[in-house]
């Protein structure tokens, strides 16, 4: 059998392009920014992870032109090798000073991070736990790491508790869960979870990527929204949202950083980050250092949206974060909606199976700091009437 034909075989997509439905790899001809232009129509963006409206900001632009001028476009190799500059080293103290740990230490992306720690830090002897909506990206990584890999139901304490209750005393074990899930935008149970880690000798594991920058009286994510940081061994995060350009980062104790340096393939095999996304990552920390009233603003616009969609009939289930998910159901009305909102001039991205579990397709919906009360009463007047014709509420 030719080893292709399960792409030959493949006709979602193609399915999916004759009825008009196909929502994916959409060209933006503008800046990632609250309006957009594609196919030269002007955009109400409610679809981007920019929390802090940083990725089109003079000050993020500027250091990234900086960060060329005086570094180049590339570093032509991996960190291990000839690949750090004094930028890296600079944005990791930076990193681990604003983070409250020993040190820090920098991955070409957010997905690298999660498998870098993941695949160097726990072995075949060890166990992992990971919650069932966990990102991708965690799943990669434990599945790299060879350990045995138990999943507890998405946010279920009484799962976890029964799974570690049952595992060998004597094996390592670890709990990951993301810190903000992406899609739902609900909170992970951190101080259950930390719990439960004290009573069966766990350490804890939290992808920061979606509450870093937004969570936090700092802005250091969920792990201190709850008040646990001291509690949680190794936090990562990403780039890619507040950050406003690409990348990851792990933080933690001195002795684990090194060690990761030293021993994690996704580190030492990949090349590192390039001058321009150092500049604007440094950049884009210094504001979000400076610039509370960024997360203010931003969860003023997350609870209006939610109050707003709820008060129309729709599900947005148990967010609480500028991340707000419409839980259609099935996934062809699903897909009627996005195309009813898209040709109504607003761009949002539409979530189905495997990316949420079947029969809870939804449309995500995310906020950026800088959106203005016009843009999303518009949002919420195409929504009602969208959600209408389509008998959806």
């Amino acid at each position: 059998m030719d080893v292709f034909q399960k792409a030959f075989d493949y006709t979602v997509a193609d399915e999916l392009k004759a009825r008009g439905l196909y929502p994916y790899f959409r060209a933006i001809e503008t800046g990632n920014d609250t309006e957009v232009y594609i196919n030269k129509k002007k955009m109400l963006m409610l679809g981007s992870n920019s929390y802090m409206g940083l990725t089109f900001n003079e000050i993020t632009i500027k250091a990234a032109i900086e960060g060329v001028k005086k570094h180049g476009t590339g570093c032509a190799g991996s960190r291990f090798l000839n690949g750090t500059l004094d930028l890296h080293e600079d944005l990791e103290l930076k990193l681990a000073n604003f983070m409250n740990r020993e040190s820090a230490l920098l991955f070409s992306t957010g997905l690298l991070t999660n498998q870098g720690i993941l695949s160097t830090l726990i072995g075949r002897n060890d166990i992992v736990y990971i919650d069932k909506s966990d990102h991708a990206s965690i799943i990669d990584g434990v599945r790299l790491s060879f350990s045995k890999v138990i999943k507890f139901k998405h946010n279920d304490m009484d799962d976890l508790k029964k799974h570690l209750a049952n595992s060998s005393s004597k094996a390592g074990k670890l709990i990951v869960v993301d810190g903000v899930f992406s899609m739902e935008g609900d909170l992970a149970d951190l101080p259950n979870i930390v719990e439960l880690a004290k009573t069966y000798g766990a350490r804890v594991m939290v992808d920061e990527a979606h509450a870093v920058g937004v969570l936090g009286k700092n802005g250091r994510g969920a792990s201190e929204h709850f008040g646990l940081e001291e509690e949680i061994s190794i936090i990562m995060a990403t780039f890619s949202k507040s950050f406003a350009t690409i990348g990851g980062f792990a933080a933690s104790s001195g002795k684990v950083i090194d060690y990761l340096k030293h021993r994690s393939r996704a580190l030492i095999f990949t090349a590192s980050l390039p001058p321009a996304v150092l500049g604007a990552a440094e950049a884009a920390l210094t504001i979000i250092q400076n610039e509370p009233e960024r997360r203010k603003r931003l969860f003023q616009i997350a609870q209006k949206m939610r109050l707003g969609f709820t008060e129309i009939g729709y599900d947005v289930g148990a967010t609480v974060t500028p991340i707000v998910p419409l839980i259609i159901g099935d996934m062809d009305k699903c897909f009627m909606l996005w195309k009813e909102v898209t040709e109504n001039g607003i761009f949002v991205n539409p979530v189905v199976p495997p990316g949420v579990p079947e029969g809870q397709s939804l449309i995500r919906t995310s906020y950026i700091a800088t959106h203005t009360d016009e843009q999303l009463d518009f949002a919420l007047d195409v929504f009602k009437k969208v959600g209408k014709k389509l008998g959806l509420i």
